[in-house]
């Protein structure tokens, strides 16, 4: 059946389609080479990472559309695909190879009994869930703003996301797995499943209605802007230790709590979203360059192709930006659904 925008003719197949391709390309744009730790050398490399990355955050984003549910349902299926990602899937997260972590961040907060490290589960299920999903999911609904909270794909659009994910995941299991020889146990692949299988479960109890508006106005977007980009630095720069680990739970805490608040109130909307999303992609467009650095891989090629990543980001954002400002009868939605 064809879709059709709110309040308009249907739409043709390019463009019904085309929001789910961006943010198809966008994803591992953002999780990988705009953090700096794939390098612009290796573009080829999209190829194998969007059918996972993209694909999850497709899934995830119909997912949560077509059931009604919003941004704290996101959030959580966010985490799940974090923690599937790194834990069942390439595995960082129990690998002590150094083709995937430096041996001395994962000793710093190493759980022996468990098989990985503390400061590695929040930073990789965290930083999925910001990074992966969340952020590119929030500009490319901007960018469509009639569309925003309706499913972008048919039944067998999804479908076939669904297929091309696991397959994307099994090649990039497959490969990682030859190249380090590496498996987790059984118990630490049955322990990550259930955790995974708990949030969710914990995605799905969220309920679909919106939250009641609380009293008073929410804050202008720019400090809320200023607060994301705080906060997601602060995170990114955290030391690899337990104290480290401790600040960056405290901050995904007091922010969950502070952006559930200001999205109750009156006059939240698209802008206060567009400026969460531009302070973490703010974070990562200079942690990019640092990671980059810390590699060993900026050479000039990188720093080029690093600098033209980040121009084209800060380009998105900005037609983002005038897509908020020059929507037309646009209403602020409390409760961030």
């Amino acid at each position: 059946m064809p879709q059709t925008a709110p309040g308009g003719p249907p739409l043709a197949m390019p463009r019904r389609v085309a929001p789910a391709l961006g943010l198809f390309l966008l994803s591992p744009l953002v999780a990988e080479y705009l953090l700096g730790n794939v390098p612009s050398s290796e573009i080829w490399g999209i190829v194998l990472l969007a059918p996972m990355y993209g694909g999850g955050a497709i899934i995830i984003r119909e997912v949560v559309r077509r059931t009604g549910r919003g941004w704290p349902a996101l959030i959580l299926l966010g985490c799940a695909y974090g923690l599937l990602e790194a834990a069942l899937i390439d595995q960082t997260l129990f690998s002590p190879d150094p083709l995937f972590e430096d041996d001395v961040s994962r000793g710093a907060t190493l759980i022996p009994a468990l098989g990985f490290s503390a400061g590695n589960a929040v930073g990789f299920i965290a930083g999925h869930a910001i990074w992966s999903i969340g952020v590119p999911i929030a500009v490319v609904e901007i960018l469509v703003p009639r569309r925003a909270t309706t499913p972008w794909l048919g039944g067998f659009g999804l479908a076939v996301t669904c297929v091309v994910f696991v397959l994307g995941s099994l090649v990039l299991f497959s490969g990682i797995h030859d190249e380090s020889g590496f498996m987790a146990s059984p118990s630490q692949r049955i322990g990550a499943a259930a955790v995974v299988a708990l949030l969710v479960v914990a995605a799905f109890l969220v309920g679909r209605r919106p939250r009641p508006v609380t009293g008073g106005r929410s804050p202008k977007p720019w400090p809320v802007g200023a607060a994301g980009f705080v906060a997601s630095a602060a995170f990114f720069v955290r030391p690899e230790n337990w104290w480290g680990t401790a600040a960056g739970v405290v901050l995904i805490a007091v922010m969950a709590v502070v952006i559930s608040r200001w999205s109750r109130r009156d006059g939240w909307g698209a802008a206060h979203r567009l400026a969460l999303a531009g302070g973490a992609l703010l974070t990562y467009a200079f942690g990019g360059f640092l990671l980059l650095l810390l590699h060993g891989t900026a050479n000039t090629v990188n720093l080029i192709g690093q600098t033209i990543l980040v121009l084209g980001v800060l380009a998105l954002f900005l037609v983002a930006l005038r897509t908020v400002r020059g929507e037309s009868g646009g209403r602020g939605t409390a409760g961030a659904r």
